[in-house]
């Protein structure tokens, strides 16, 4: 069974001082040792890239380098597999926004949710599962429950 990995989980992987990157790392080793395979979407590592690169007196940000940023993004491409967007995947986010009448930053998991169907991914591993709950056709995860 593929999962998906929002870019929640890849920040805590990267942020060395993270009490939550064990957590991660434990989920990358189980999964992995199960023959899984980890995905992430051109969205996610735009939504890491923005985190790593966003200045620490901002909401979150990391305060990186474009430099520091593209080395870690370099080890999600390496380790990782992409799930790559496609017409598809823009008609199936456009079918969920207007038919669950999605607005605001929800846009952004509506696209996760659209990739997933059109990919057939059950599993996204997200330490927000609140935020996909009103996709019933997925199955959101904590990695800290792998």
């Amino acid at each position: 069974m593929a999962h998906l990995f929002d870019s929640n989980v890849f920040l805590r992987l990267a942020q060395k001082n993270s009490p939550q990157r064990s957590v991660v790392l434990d989920a990358v080793r189980k999964l992995r040792s199960q023959n899984e395979i980890i995905y992430y979407t051109p969205q996610v590592l735009a939504e890491f890239w923005n985190v790593c690169t966003r200045p620490t007196s901002a909401r979150g940000g990391f305060g990186l380098t474009a430099e520091q940023t593209a080395r870690k993004a370099g080890l999600v491409q390496k380790h990782f597999r992409l799930l790559p967007d496609n017409r598809a995947t823009f008609d199936e986010w456009l079918r969920l926004v207007v038919d669950n009448q999605i607005m605001g930053v929800s846009v952004h998991d509506a696209k996760l949710a659209a990739s997933m169907i059109v990919h057939n991914i059950r599993y996204l591993v997200t330490f927000n599962e609140k935020d996909f709950r009103r996709f019933p056709m997925i199955r959101v995860i904590n990695p800290s429950n792998i």
